[in-house]
């Protein structure tokens, strides 16, 4: 008897539903697409297995460009956080950056609840286990999913958003679970049908602290950490009035040399030093026995002590994050301030897990090697909630772009922080998880977390995911910040009661002769709104103009700095490189550069240039062959 099979058609087939897969899916969906998405379990969707927070420095970015190009992640931790702070406020505009404390169950309903209600979007319950493609004219095309089942989902496009679940396995101590996170079912079939195809994979590794019961925390060892009075929202879609709320405190303390020392005796029963965990960490954020070995001048490390929601005791301790034997992880965590009676509710573990050295893709986040395959987030070696929704949102918007004919988004290194992400992710071997920092951007004076909007909606628009009305009222306010820098420039004022008197109160020096507002502003002890009741013509300009108007007049010269220099860069960025390059016959490349080359393919010059191992001279060589030719 033939075994019938369930056989369905879609456009897209989204694999994975955490927070890649989550963007990935929506925008697709939200783009005219049929969209299915596979998750081992629906109460995984846009789970935080770790840390109880969306943001924090260069993360907080990324949130804000996701919104702008009209993604989920911004709005729905809007509706959904406990608390809020914008860091690195004593710092410059450059490094502010909004983190938020979420309410975890609550961000998982909430984003659950946005994908059950997107029309175009199916979720679905199974495991893939297989690939389904066809080879034509040495062109390998993906062509669906075939799930444990069996059944089969047809496709034009697959985007895979596996995270930390490709054959994972759970690890503290000599306890060893063959679990995805939470303990929640791994994938275990995918990795072979992914090495079928010729794709490379590797073997990375990430961590957990214990969760501990609230009740046994004694918070009066503990400095309190509170949120921000006024309270920035994420999303500009947001109303700011809607984010003004009563939050939690989190709570700081710290670890000792009995902890330390604690975690000296046993740490040749630590998996990581054991030899049991093969794969690689992540290097900027250390488990604690991590810490005491490579930092062993450190006295003490920081403790947070952050609550997991609004409604559960738990409580994450982070900065503790271990892979220590259970009996370790009592005795270690009970000799902080204010944890000596700590019970546990879930211990610390180590996962470790397969991914993809993601030199395999183009920027786009499609495979070089498979016509219609992306990938996005952990799988492609990066760690964080924020890094892989940033990518699933780019896997999705290009590939319903791929399916619609038209031209897929790249965003480089001078437009957006997606854009140094992606471009570090593809274009160097990156032997570790990757993790988002303000110091990678170059340009990020340019790429502030507050202009993410007039960076980055005219893609959202030609995406499909930003309207025409929003993609207006962003030019209007381009425009309206325009007007109000020339009205400051050319407004001239001299000396006055009132001038010297907000001078001296600023301790700012007296003026000589006339000056104009802006000449002002741009003095550091002084700002738009000091300056404001000089400006009898001031209007009252909406207040993220106002913050435009200041930081591009006080800032002006450093500005201009930086885009004489991405003009620079983009002439490079805008020199293609065909696909179907010889390198080997390109006299005088030197031996390192075509082998690099020939491993990473890149589609630019610029892109070439940022190779390991392809000096100044390699590109020179390349860039005459490629104008000969």
């Amino acid at each position: 008897m033939n075994k019938k099979i369930v056989k369905e058609q879609y456009d897209v087939v989204v694999v994975g539903a955490g927070h890649a897969g989550c963007e990935a899916a929506l925008a697709a969906a939200r783009t005219g697409m049929r969209v299915i998405m596979f998750t081992v379990s629906v109460e995984s969707i846009a789970l935080m297995p770790c840390n109880p927070n969306i943001g924090g420095s260069s993360k907080g970015h990324l949130v804000r460009e996701v919104d702008a190009l009209g993604g989920e992640m911004g709005r729905n931790i809007d509706k959904t956080f406990i608390q809020s702070k914008m860091l690195n406020k004593s710092k410059g505009p450059a490094v502010h950056s909004l983190r938020a404390q979420a309410d975890k169950q609550a961000y998982t309903t909430e984003m659950r609840k946005t994908l059950e209600s997107t029309d175009n979007l199916t979720i679905r319950q199974a495991e893939v286990s297989e690939l389904l493609y066809e080879c034509t004219n040495n062109r390998t095309a993906i062509t669906g999913v075939r799930t444990f089942s069996g059944a089969e989902y047809m496709a034009k496009a697959v985007i895979l958003c596996t995270g930390t679940y490709l054959k994972a396995r759970c690890i503290y101590g000599d306890v060893c679970y063959y679990t995805g996170p939470n303990g929640l079912q791994a994938a275990n079939y995918l990795t072979e049908s992914l090495k079928k195809l010729g794709i490379e994979i590797v073997r990375f590794k990430t961590g957990t602290p214990a969760r501990i019961d609230g009740r046994s925390i004694d918070y009066s060892k503990m400095e309190e950490q509170f949120g921000d009075e006024v309270v920035v929202p994420f999303s500009f879609s947001t109303d700011p009035a809607d984010v003004q709320i009563e939050q939690k405190s989190c709570w700081l303390t710290y670890t000792n040399e009995k902890t330390h020392n604690i975690i000296r005796e046993n740490i040749d029963r630590s998996p990581l030093y054991s030899g049991e965990i093969s794969g690689t960490g992540p290097r900027y954020c250390p488990s604690i026995e991590d810490k005491v070995v490579r930092f062993a001048d450190k006295n003490r490390h920081q403790v947070f002590i952050e609550p997991e929601g609004l409604y559960t005791n738990e409580m994450y301790i982070g900065g503790m994050s271990s892979s220590l034997p259970e009996d370790v992880q009592f005795a270690m965590y009970r000799t902080v301030p204010g944890l000596e009676n700590a019970e546990i509710v879930k211990n610390a573990y180590a996962i470790e897990y397969d991914c993809l050295p993601a030199r395999q893709l183009y920027p786009t986040l499609e495979f070089k090697t498979v016509d219609g395959l992306y990938s996005a987030g952990q799988l492609n070696g990066s760690s964080g909630y924020e890094e892989a929704a940033a990518q699933g949102l780019i896997a999705g918007i290009n590939a319903s772009l791929k399916i619609r004919g038209k031209e897929q988004i790249i965003l480089d290194r001078s437009e957006a922080y997606i854009g140094v992400l992606i471009d570090d992710l593809v274009t160097k071997e990156n032997r570790e998880p990757y993790r988002m920092m303000t110091s990678r951007a170059e340009y990020r004076l340019l790429l502030r977390q507050d202009n993410a909007d007039l960076r980055l909606r005219k893609y959202g628009y030609y995406a499909g995911l930003i309207d025409r009305d929003t993609l207006d009222k962003t030019e209007e306010k381009k425009k309206a910040i325009e007007k109000e820098k020339k009205r400051l420039e050319e407004t001239f004022i001299g000396s006055s009661d009132i001038l010297d008197a907000i001078l001296t109160e600023n301790e700012s020096p007296m003026l000589k002769s006339g000056s104009s507002l802006a000449d002002l502003v741009k003095r550091p002890e002084l700002d738009y709104e000091k300056i404001s009741v000089l400006d009898p013509c001031a209007e009252s300009a909406p207040k993220d103009v106002m913050e435009q108007v200041n930081i591009e007049i006080k800032y002006e010269g450093y500005i201009e700095r930086q885009r004489r220099q991405i003009e620079k860069f983009q002439k490079l960025e805008n020199k293609k490189i065909p696909e179907n390059i010889d390198y080997d016959q390109v006299p005088s490349l030197k031996t390192e550069a075509v082998q690099n080359l020939k491993k990473f393919r890149p589609v630019s010059i610029g892109q070439a240039s940022r190779i390991s191992g392809v000096t100044p001279s390699d590109i020179s060589v390349l860039m005459v062959y490629l104008k000969k030719q």
